[in-house]
């Protein structure tokens, strides 16, 4: 006779879930000598299903409860495990769906709320998720003598909340979970800084609290600041390492910190639980590309392409970013295909048009590779708002502002480490290679291209205009500028893993700040790359800058270009005057003819000792995030240098914008 859910006892089976929560394993086996006998009762499929997900197990998961879910369900943790299964699938749509299913059935069901805000934060819906986090919050809050500062603080009123919680946190000092409620308001009216505070605080009296724990971490997160979110999610998932959206969170830091392996990692972890999950495919090949494994990031990309053919463009632009792996015919008749039949103005296009470029580039088929590349740029052209006038008068006035009289008159604050190295100029001038060659010096770190001068700027400025931002650096007192000086290195810190004297800091525009890296660290290195204006000019034309690459706006016609090399020309050459010997020049033509001497010369610039292994950088295993990736891991080549001239019949437009810079 087969059970039913009647033969079962609720003790029973609330024992399972209770074991469930300290021993999957143990839980997984009991219930499924239970489905023996009982193979219709759907509770007890449920608790398969969970201890299965538990144990990563995601496809036996999603066989197990696929049947339960096709029939009315009313059960929240059944749409709870849904959710969480379907986030390991990849069917983010249906996972958020089901987990607001499993709220609006049990409003204090805070896991749900939580997994929710998590799902919503790494797909890039803050606000969406800072309401979830504000229910999670409410269901976790049972003190009445909270109740109208909850009430507040989900009614999305959280000045009122702030108000309320700092009179409750000073009447009971004690109570950590008003203070984690004060730090949750805090970050909703965006005083990221006080939420901190206090989380830090609680953290220090509570270490186990973990919802506290939760907060400072995917608050970290949303801020950007990858390397303090790291150990707090690292922590997390000791606690609960069935959680895809922190794992997710997990790998992301990684990344963003540059320790690449440990992504890869996480990656493969991933994928060994649930293969068919295109997006970790995806970002498992960028990883893989970073640590110069181009066969395997190709063989991940195209794997990608098998599970995701509906969205190609993204990963074709990948696959032929890797400019050493060839192009099959087959793919560029499949590029062709979705370029038919997609929308002529769609992201898509704009991706497969660059990477049909690559590919017939890689044919020596210049002028329908050209085509392809003015296309793409044309589209992504019509996007954008760039105004080159803007960038003109931004330059006009660094000129006026930034005066041989105002340095001299500013020779004491900022932070006097010498430790950053800043490498500027214009993107695919050869910052990468002079960043690989002192990235193997014993006493230089390689960190890439960071953003914490981009994001100091853009802070002082607010939302004045960008010609006010000198006058407003210029403002800054002593004490203001040392302490930005200070914040570059304590925020650029996390990013820094071996402790050597030296980092750089690969930002390309950061040419734009010279100023204000003068005033906050006056003893920190400056490199100015420089290519030859046509070449440099044509390789930002072929290149498909993504979201994360923000800056290179100017990229996309080539008369604007032309302008945005004239306007760096003319600000580095205004700086030679004002900080004459301050900035070292390194030009990249000369580097390829004569690398050794100008190695030598460029080390004795940053008071390095020279090291033989600045000549051998190609040996030196790192991540390199770049488009340049790839050619920084062989040896100097020549060939590239007159590469332009392929092109040289259509570039007219960008020639004429340069004027004599053209020939320079």
């Amino acid at each position: 006779m087969v059970a039913t859910q009647q033969d079962f006892s609720a003790p029973a089976l609330a024992q399972l879930w209770e074991i469930l929560e300290s021993d999957p394993a143990a839980a997984s086996v009991q219930a499924d000598a239970l489905a023996f006998s009982a193979p219709e009762n759907r509770e007890l499929a449920l608790l398969r299903a969970a201890s299965r997900r538990r144990l990563g197990d995601i496809e036996g998961a999603h066989n197990l409860l696929r049947p339960l879910m096709s029939k009315p369900v009313s059960t929240p943790i059944a749409w709870f495990e849904w959710g969480m299964i379907l986030t390991e699938t990849e069917d983010e749509t249906g996972a958020v769906a089901a987990l607001e299913r499993a709220v609006s059935l049990d409003a204090t069901f805070s896991g749900a709320w939580r997994a929710l805000g998590d799902l919503l934060l790494v797909r890039g819906a803050g606000v969406a998720a800072g309401q979830a986090y504000a229910c999670a919050a409410r269901a976790e809050s049972r003190d009445p003598r909270l109740a109208a500062s909850v009430a507040a603080l989900t009614g999305d009123r959280p000045e009122l909340a702030v108000r309320l919680l700092n009179a409750h946190v000073r009447q009971f000092p004690a109570d950590v979970r008003a203070h984690r409620l004060l730090a949750e308001a805090a970050i909703r009216v965006g005083r990221p800084a006080e939420a901190e505070a206090v989380l830090e605080r609680v953290l220090h009296v509570a270490p186990g609290f973990a919802a506290a724990r939760h907060t400072l971490a995917t608050m970290f997160f949303a801020l950007r600041k990858f390397g303090a979110a790291l150990p707090h999610i690292k922590h997390l998932l000791g606690l609960v390492p069935h959680q895809p959206s922190l794992r997710t969170m997990l790998a992301a830091c990684c990344v963003e910190t540059g320790d690449f392996a440990a992504a890869v990692s996480i990656y493969e972890q991933m994928l060994a639980t649930f293969r068919n999950r295109p997006k970790v495919w995806l970002y498992y090949g960028h990883a893989l590309k970073t640590l110069g494994r181009e066969e395997d990031a190709a063989r991940a990309y195209r794997v990608c392409l098998d599970l995701a053919p509906e969205w190609p463009g993204g990963i074709y632009v990948s696959l032929a970013n890797l400019k050493t792996t060839p192009i099959a015919d087959s793919e560029i008749d499949a590029m062709h295909g979705v370029l038919d039949g997609a929308a002529k103005n769609t992201t898509e296009a704009v991706q497969i048009h660059y990477a049909l470029g690559r590919a017939l580039e890689q044919r020596a088929d210049y002028a329908r590779a050209f085509d392809h590349f003015a296309q793409g740029a044309g589209l992504r052209r019509a996007e954008i708002t760039y105004n080159a006038d803007r960038t003109s008068e931004f330059v006009a006035a660094a000129q006026s502002v930034f005066t041989a009289e105002l340095f001299a008159a500013r020779r004491t604050g900022g932070d006097p480490s010498p430790a950053p190295i800043f490498i500027v100029g214009l993107p695919r001038s050869g910052s990468t290679l002079v960043e690989q060659i002192l990235a193997s010096h014993p006493q230089v770190e390689g960190t890439s291209e960071l953003r914490e001068i981009g994001e100091i700027a853009a802070e002082l400025r607010g939302d004045r205009r960008a010609a006010d931002l000198p006058a407003i650096i210029a403002g800054l007192d002593e004490t203001a500028v040392t302490r930005l000086g200070e914040r570059y290195l304590n925020n650029t810190r996390q990013v820094r893993s071996t402790g050597r004297a030296h980092f750089t800091d690969k930002m390309p525009d950061n040419f734009l700040h010279i100023g204000l890296i003068q005033l906050i660290l006056p003893h920190a290195h400056i490199i100015d790359v420089r290519r030859g204006a046509m070449a440099s000019g044509l390789a930002a034309f072929k290149q498909f800058f993504t979201a994360k690459q923000t800056g290179q706006d100017y990229t996309y016609d080539l008369t604007e270009i032309g302008r945005y090399y004239r306007d760096y020309v003319a600000l580095m050459a205004h700086f030679d005057q004002a900080l004459p010997g301050r900035i070292y020049r390194l030009q990249y033509e000369d580097l390829v003819r004569d690398t050794e001497a100008q190695v030598r010369a460029m080390l004795d610039y940053c008071a390095l000792p020279f090291d033989p292994a600045c000549l051998r950088f190609w040996q030196t295993p790192r991540a390199v995030q770049t488009p340049s990736a790839q050619q920084v891991r062989r040896p100097i080549f020549r060939e590239g240098l007159d590469h332009w001239r392929h092109y040289e019949p259509w570039l007219a437009p960008l020639r004429d914008a340069l004027g004599t810079l053209a020939d320079a």
